[in-house]
């Protein structure tokens, strides 16, 4: 097996990884976690009275894990998204340890923190050509 043969499946099983890993936490994301908050689930809502921020806040934060779950699935949006997404976790990961004193339940948006991080470096090139495409209209608007 040649060198470039290699490569090019290396590349293929690590896409294929991607994507399963993108469909795991997108489906999380919408099923798992933003409908419970979104329907108004008993522990959702016990969280964010603990919180203290108002109910307002569960119903922002839900959106923002719809966006985001649905972002990892469309592939043009999947490294905004988890880039988006990584920021949720950290806001996560700190209400939890420092607001709800729960330091053990910071272990989830942590999980989710690296493997967005995986997904975010492993989608760099698509967000790199979203990025060009975006500043094309802009570039066309500048005088000299």
């Amino acid at each position: 097996m040649s060198s470039t043969t290699r490569t090019a499946s290396t590349g293929r099983v690590s896409h294929r990884i991607l994507w399963g890993v993108q469909i795991l936490i997108g489906l999380f994301l919408v099923i798992g976690s933003a409908m419970p908050k979104f329907f108004g689930e008993a522990y959702a809502v016990d969280i964010f009275t603990r919180i203290g921020a108002g109910q307002w806040f569960r119903y922002l934060v839900g959106v923002l894990e719809l966006a985001g779950g649905i972002g990892l699935l469309t592939p043009w949006l999947a490294a905004p998204a988890a880039l988006g997404l990584m920021g949720l976790m950290i806001g996560a990961a700190f209400t939890q340890a420092v607001v709800l004193d729960a330091p053990a339940m910071v272990l989830t948006p942590a999980i989710l923190f690296v493997l967005l991080a995986a997904v975010a470096w492993g989608r760099r090139e698509q967000f790199a050509q979203v990025l060009e495409i975006a500043a094309k209209p802009l570039s066309r608007n500048v005088v000299a």
